[in-house]
């Protein structure tokens, strides 16, 4: 596939996106990013889908409904065209991923990370959610037909357990955002380098990704997925790609690239041509980006927020998780609601503070603190 294929793959859903209203907000760009997702394996979805997805964000049918209404229309076929098992696919994955990622439950974790493939190909391939069992090479376009080194398939499990093990207990409250970008890139290439499964690793190890990165504070409400699929892939391939005998070493900068545009609204250009290994001479001056720390037209800075309630919120619970009676001491008010209305809640929905115990709100010692988003602004704020 290339990019202008790649490109033709979006759908544009920006007329529900303006909108405001949050369901249809939400589920517009859920789509979006699940038919967009679609381009890492060359695959194009359907126009029966594409209308399926609009009954969904208009609220006419639920997801559920819009997975059966897609099993349906293809099981109802008399006649199969050369194209519609790719289609079928590609269609039945990108409700599959809608559902996924409408639901707020996630497990950080190895069998939750095996979980999100079983589920997102659940009734399209018959080995969903189960690990390979034999060694593999993939022919690239942008290493010139050669392969990443995948992780052998005895190890498998082991490096998916310890690579995620390792993420739960790192400590990111000492790192500033350009920090945390680089983390984040190392952290995904790691695990995408492992391979888990014979097909649809990328597009599993996206909507997981955007998962932990929701868990974190980040709502990853935009369009770069389903834009930039295809490049998130080959930049994935190039950080794990290394050639001594071609001095080729394993670059992050393209996946860098993608992950500050994702999460700092930058505008550096993403084009998978400027990846190619040994490019043509036309190429090889690629145009270098020059990062800017203030969000652009094409992106939001989803770190930063110019509410100073929130701002100072922030600041007041810093490291120290507090009760809201200790906030309200700290920020100087005594109307319980009006702090709840215009503080605390709308810091808790931009994802800068979170409950010590989500799943009892009404706990007797419940606590508010910081989430990795918030910290990481914390940090910015304090710094010297």
């Amino acid at each position: 596939m290339n990019e202008k294929d790649a490109e033709e793959q979006y759908i544009n859903f920006d007329e529900y996106i303006r909108q405001g209203e949050p369901s249809r907000r939400e589920a517009a760009y859920a789509w979006s990013t699940a038919i967009g997702l679609q381009a890492v394996d060359g695959l194009k979805t359907s126009e029966y889908l594409h209308e399926t997805a609009r009954k969904n964000i208009e609220g006419e049918i639920t997801i559920d409904e819009a997975r059966e209404l897609i099993k349906s229309y293809y099981q109802s076929k008399s006649k199969r065209e050369a194209e519609d098992d790719e289609m079928e696919e590609a269609d039945r994955v990108s409700a599959n991923i809608v559902k996924v990622l409408s639901q707020p439950t996630f497990a950080f974790n190895a069998n939750g990370y095996i979980s999100v493939h079983r589920r997102i190909f659940e009734g399209v391939f018959k080995h969903a959610g189960q690990l390979r069992t034999y060694d593999i090479t993939k022919k690239e376009w942008v290493l010139r037909d050669n392969t990443v080194n995948y992780l052998n398939w005895e190890d498998l499990r082991r490096a998916l357990e310890y690579d995620i093990s390792q993420e739960v207990v790192f400590d990111h409250t000492q790192l500033s955002i350009e920090d945390f970008v680089r983390h984040i890139c190392q952290f995904v290439s790691n695990l995408w380098q492992i391979h888990a499964f014979r097909e649809g690793n990328t597009r599993a190890t996206a909507v997981f990704t955007i998962q932990y990165l929701r868990s974190l504070g980040f709502s990853v409400d935009n369009d770069l997925f389903a834009r930039h699929s295809w490049y998130f892939r080959n930049a994935l391939v190039r950080a794990n790609y290394s050639n001594y005998q071609q001095k080729i070493v394993r670059d992050t900068s393209f996946l860098e690239k993608f992950f500050r545009n994702l999460l700092m609204g930058e505008d550096n250009e993403l084009r998978n041509r400027y990846m190619l290994i040994n490019p043509p001479k036309e190429l090889k001056s690629a145009p270098t980006s020059t990062p800017t720390s203030t969000p652009t037209s094409s992106g939001q800075d989803i770190f930063h927020t110019d509410n100073p309630l929130i701002l100072n919120l922030v600041k007041v619970i810093g490291n120290n998780p507090c009760s809201i009676k200790e906030m309200l001491e700290r920020v100087g008010l005594k109307d319980r609601k009006n702090f709840l209305e215009y503080h605390l809640t709308p810091a808790i929905r931009e994802g800068f503070v979170s409950l010590l115990h989500p799943d009892k709100p009404r706990h007797p010692r419940q606590k508010y603190l910081l989430t990795v988003k918030g910290t990481l602004l914390f940090n910015e704020l304090t710094k010297k």
